[in-house]
This record gives structure tokens, C-alpha cells and sequence, in this order.
């Protein structure tokens, strides 16, 4: 099926009503009941996000597939009120705290710059700290927002960006205690025992908690850990597809470098190793690298992924 950017642009946004819900978003699929014709629209949007989204037209499809630009449309002036909302003290200053430390390389984000972006992005992080209380503000959101704000150039889509991901793709992440974070770091050690034994194996034998190793690839979604464009590459398919895909990046990496990783010989060498293949040509090279990801791994289904973090989720409850 072929379609121009402008037309897949204008199918996203059609299509977001249809994916709706008011409790939790689903990544674009071919449901019981949607038409033939739908179901090749839909697939057609998938191949076409996993090429890459071209910058000018980022925003507007993050805005579709999410879900976000339907959300906001249903909420007219609702960001805008949030921000008029009565002052929370210990949110503002856990947001202050971070303002200096999120993109201090960028000149955008820097206190001299005209227009300086920490505003916008104090903004965003108090709305959602207030629209989500259970969440609040946690280490880590700062960094996703700012770039959502670089790329869509608009305070309130951001916001809403920020919800679908904070509130429906990735649930828990950055909740007080973490779980949903928690449980997709052992729903991953479960999925490396699968598909790349010899790896978990090192680790077990070491010690090492993948949670030392891969907890920053999960809280910042690959920011400063990938170059930028791959950085976006992956969000593109993030959300599109939801959270599967961080799975398919992780294993992708530990993947291709399991020669390289199975090197190491002690508690810190592993550590270095995980840093070290974050590096290098094989991410830099984005196409590929996407690519990859979508043939690495193999089969990764969300039935699985599902299964894995209800009973993953259950041992650490079980834990305390």
C-alpha cells in the first residue's frame, strides 16, 4: 500500500479516535470487527513509523498514534488550567532542583537563552505533577520532557506526550515505589535466561542485578545513553507500539555484543561492558540499528511480555 507522509499524517489523525479509550491506550492494531481496509491502513502506518518519522512531521504522529491528540481535544484548556492551580511546595522545588541539570549542553535550555525553554519545561513537569499526583515528579521525567518539547515546539502537546507515556505506555515507572520500573527490569532478566542464556548466566554468577546495568536505559528512555537520532528512531516505535520496544532495544544490544559481554571476568568488568555497548558504530548507524531490532530479538509478542511482568510483578510484591 502506498502512502505519502502527508497522507500517513493525515491517517494517523483519523485513526487516533478510533484507538481511544479513557482508561488505558493500546498500541495501533488490527481488532476484532475493524475492517480489512483499516487493518492495511494500520499496517501500513507501522512499516512506514519503523523507517523513521521525517522531524517536520514527529510531533503531529507522536500526537496520533498515542493517543495524545485525541486526549487533548477531549480536554479543551484543561493543561492551561493546571497551571493555575493552587502552589504545591515540595513539587515545585523537587522540579526547580532539576531545571539546571536537564540539557545543560543545549543552549536552549540554558537560563541565558531568548526564549529560555526551562520555563516550558517547568511548566509541563508542575501540570503533570499535578494532573498525575500519584506520580508527582520523579528523576528522569525532566529529561523526557525536554525533549518532547524540542520536538514538538508546543507546551501543552508535550504535556499530553508526556501523560501517554508517563500514564498508559510505561505505568509505575516513576510512581513513588517504582514497580512498573521494577518489574520490566526482571521481565527483561527473564527474557535474556530465554533467548541469551550464557549472558544471564554470567550475571547470576557474578552477582550483578540488572537493575545496575539498565535501570537509566529504562528511567530516561535511552536519552544520553543513544545518539539522539536513534534516540528518536526508538521513540517513533515506542509510540506506535508501546513498551515492547524497549525489550526489542535491550536485547538487541546485549544480542550483538554477547561475544564481547561474556568477556568479562568480574562484578565491574560486566558493568563496564553494558556501558560500553551503547557506544560505537552499531548505534550510531541508525537505520540498521532499527532494523535489528525487529529481527534480533525474534519473536516478542506482548502475550509474553504480559504473562512475564504478572508474574514477575507478583515476586516482588511477594518480596515486599
Amino acid at each position: 500500500m502506498c502512502m505519502t507522509y502527508s497522507a500517513l499524517v493525515m491517517t494517523l489523525i483519523a485513526l487516533s479516535s478510533v484507538r481511544t479509550c479513557t482508561v488505558k491506550l493500546k498500541p495501533l492494531s488490527c481488532e476484532l470487527g475493524m475492517s480489512h481496509f483499516r487493518c492495511l491502513q494500520l499496517n501500513s502506518v507501522k512499516r512506514y513509523i519503523r523507517k523513521g518519522v521525517p522531524l517536520e512531521h514527529r510531533a503531529r504522529v507522536w500526537m496520533g498514534v498515542s493517543g495524545a491528540q485525541a486526549q487533548m481535544e477531549q480536554n479543551p484548556g484543561y493543561y492551561h488550567r493546571l497551571l493555575k492551580e493552587e502552589r504545591n511546595d515540595s513539587l515545585e522545588e523537587a522540579i526547580r532542583t532539576d531545571m539546571n541539570r536537564t540539557f545543560p549542553e543545549n543552549v536552549k535550555f540554558r537560563k541565558t537563552a531568548d526564549p529560555c525553554l526551562q520555563k516550558t519545561l517547568h511548566n509541563v513537569l508542575l501540570a503533570y505533577g499535578r494532573h498525575n499526583q500519584g506520580v508527582g515528579y520523579c528523576q528522569g521525567m525532566n529529561f523526557i520532557a525536554g525533549y518532547l518539547i524540542l520536538i514538538t515546539k508546543n507546551e501543552e502537546e508535550s504535556f499530553w506526550l508526556l501523560d501517554a507515556l508517563v500514564g498508559r505506555i510505561l505505568p509505575d515507572y516513576y510512581s513513588p515505589a517504582m514497580l512498573g520500573l521494577k518489574t520490566d527490569q526482571e521481565v527483561l532478566g527473564e527474557l535474556v535466561r530465554m533467548k541469551i542464556p550464557a549472558v544471564a548466566e554470567l550475571m547470576e554468577g557474578h552477582g550483578v542485578l540488572w537493575t545496575l546495568v539498565v535501570s537509566r536505559w529504562f528511567i530516561c528512555l535511552f536519552i544520553d545513553i543513544l545518539p539522539v537520532e536513534t534516540v528518536l528512531r526508538i521513540w517513533d516505535c515506542l509510540f506506535n507500539e508501546g513498551s515492547k520496544i524497549i525489550f526489542r532495544v535491550v536485547l538487541t544490544l546485549i544480542k550483538q555484543h554477547q561475544a564481547f559481554i561474556l568477556e568479562a571476568t568480574s562484578f565491574a568488568d560486566i558493568c563496564d561492558k553494558f556501558k560500553q555497548i551503547t557506544k560505537g558504530n552499531f548505534v550510531t548507524e541508525c537505520h540498521t540499528f532499527m532494523q535489528k531490532i525487529f529481527s534480533e530479538p525474534g519473536s516478542l509478542s506482548m502475550t509474553t511480555i504480559t504473562k512475564l511482568r504478572e508474574s514477575c510483578r507478583a515476586k516482588l510484591l511477594t518480596q515486599g
